[in-house]
């Protein structure tokens, strides 16, 4: 014990043993603290010392119990009226419902996203979902914990083009549709109106006109897209004029009006009088000839090129507008040219789309759109934004949510021409929802939404761990910042189950790696 506290407790028994009226002085600054030192009460102890009822109150006669607590009344007001309460210590809550994502990093509570019940409660205004994140912090494991849920909402999940087949396992396990697309696999015909040829049967009238039209020029936008592949330009008005006369000939003599690529081929090489017309050439097949041949080269490309037996042929597989999810795999061409996998990601859009247009006229169920990796392709000419646009241009009135991930801005600024750049930031500024993950200080400049200081300095602090030390988690993984509007985000942390941590592993091939010779 120090002086001062033997001089402090001798002051403090002198005090008590000193009659009535005496003073005592302090003989140190410690004896008078301890003099002057106020007794402390809990003013509700013996409040505390009641036992606690349950939420629901006590299970006795008589003592308020309640098979029900409802939830409280909840108001809103601006500021001005709500004067001396604003700002206020804690957020109102999220009450957002749909497939749980997580749980929000401040208040604890779920956080769940449904885009199709978000946009009929006035929450957005179109169903489009923009995600973006560093690789590896979880990406495809948010579009999958949506896909699956939605799945569950009774949507189906589709994945038009899986460069890298990273959805397959997923997709098998929901009970789905895996068309694996490639040399030695199934092919698709980019042509075939797939579920719209069973509905134009069933048609008459306006209507079968009106589907007719719509394949029509899905299949003239695909066909041009392909050509400004190989021509590396803009094909000329005369150019598409005859192209798309080519798909009705080709159509009308398809013996079930499903034509293939080589088919439109065969009939601009036999210039019937048709396009003779169509081409104002005077019947000079010599200068039809000369206008069209950079294109039937672009055809022998398609046809005998770096495509062939890709998309030459009919379909060996067809699309299920029963099943709850389907994917088309074309990941055998993920090492090809950028050019091939751009065709192919182009021939997927178009036959899916026939689904979405199925799902218009009636025949199936909300989809799930999920675009992953789409830059890759729109970067390979210039104008294949638009033309990707005007395939995949599914709106809330059709009944689809679009799912957009890409790792950065800058995957935008690798478009080829300015006009490209800008339509691509139009995409990504025209959806409602936003959803970040970890990002550099750098790149928060470049984003199409407004975030406060306090969210730029987040999604900042989960890019990168802080440590070389290995087997600490990435600080970024499994957190996302979800944005509507000028609304406050949402700081979700998601947490994945065993079985989705099979599923959604995206790192598998570094599991089963063997173990280096180096010790």
């Amino acid at each position: 014990m120090s002086m001062f506290g033997r001089r402090a407790t001798k002051a403090a028994t002198d005090a008590d043993d000193s009659p009535a009226g005496d003073l005592v002085i302090p003989q140190t600054v410690a004896d008078a603290a301890i003099r002057h030192r106020p007794e402390v009460t809990d003013p509700l102890a013996d409040l505390r010392a009641l036992p606690v009822p349950p939420a629901r109150g006590w299970a006795a006669r008589r003592s308020g119990r309640d098979h029900h607590v409802g939830s409280a009344a909840l108001w809103q007001g601006t500021t001005t009226q709500l004067a001396g309460l604003f700002p206020f210590v804690g957020g109102s809550g999220a009450r957002v419902r749909g497939v749980p994502i997580g749980h929000d990093l401040h208040t604890h509570e779920p956080i769940g996203l449904h885009p199709g019940d978000w946009l009929k409660t006035g929450i957005i205004s179109n169903t489009g979902l923009w995600v973006q994140a560093q690789p590896g912090v979880g990406k495809s494991a948010f579009a999958k914990r949506l896909g699956t849920g939605l799945c569950a909402f009774g949507w189906m999940l589709f994945v038009p083009a899986d460069v890298k087949g990273e959805y397959t396992a997923l997709i098998r396990r929901l009970g789905g549709t895996v068309i694996k697309v490639g040399r030695g696999h199934d092919a698709i015909n980019p042509l075939d109106p797939g579920p719209l040829a069973a509905l134009l049967a069933t048609t008459s009238g306006r209507e079968r006109d009106a589907l007719r039209e719509s394949i029509r020029a899905r299949q003239t936008s695909l066909l041009e897209g392909l050509l400004l592949l190989e021509l590396d330009r803009q094909p000329t008005p005369t150019e598409r004029n005859l192209v798309s006369r080519a798909i009705d000939l080709a159509t009308d003599a398809a013996v079930d009006n499903q034509p293939t690529i080589p088919e439109v081929r065969a009939a601009l090489e036999q210039a019937p009088q048709q396009l003779l017309s169509a081409a104002r050439v005077n019947d000079d097949r010599g200068r039809y000839f000369d206008l069209i041949r950079e294109v039937l080269s672009s055809f022998d490309l398609l046809v005998d090129g770096p495509l062939r037996g890709l998309f030459d042929r009919r379909s060996t597989a067809r699309l299920d507008p029963a099943s709850p999810a389907t994917s088309l795999d074309i990941s055998v061409l993920d090492e090809e040219t950028d050019e091939v996998v751009a065709a192919a990601m182009l021939c997927s859009w178009a036959w899916g789309a026939a689904m979405i247009e199925a799902r218009q006229a009636g025949q199936g169920r909300n989809i799930l759109w999920i675009q992953d990796e789409a830059w890759r392709a729109l970067r390979t000419g210039s104008g294949l934004v638009e033309k990707s646009d005007r395939l995949t241009r599914l709106n809330r009135h059709k009944g689809v949510a679009s799912v957009y991930l890409t790792h950065s801005m800058d995957d935008l600024e690798a478009l080829p021409s300015e006009e490209d750049r800008a339509k691509a930031r139009g995409i990504a500024a025209r959806c409602a929802i936003h959803v970040y993950g970890g990002l550099p200080a750098t790149e928060l400049r470049s984003l199409t939404v407004s975030l406060s200081s306090r969210e730029a300095d987040m999604l900042s602090s989960w890019q990168s761990a802080g440590t070389w030390v290995p087997g600490q988690r990435h600080p970024g993984r499994g957190l996302y910042l979800i944005k509507a509007g000028e609304r406050a985000g949402l700081p979700v942390r998601m947490n994945l189950s065993p079985r989705e941590l099979e599923l959604y592993n995206t790192d598998s091939a570094f599991d089963s790696a063997p173990r280096s010779a180096v010790a």
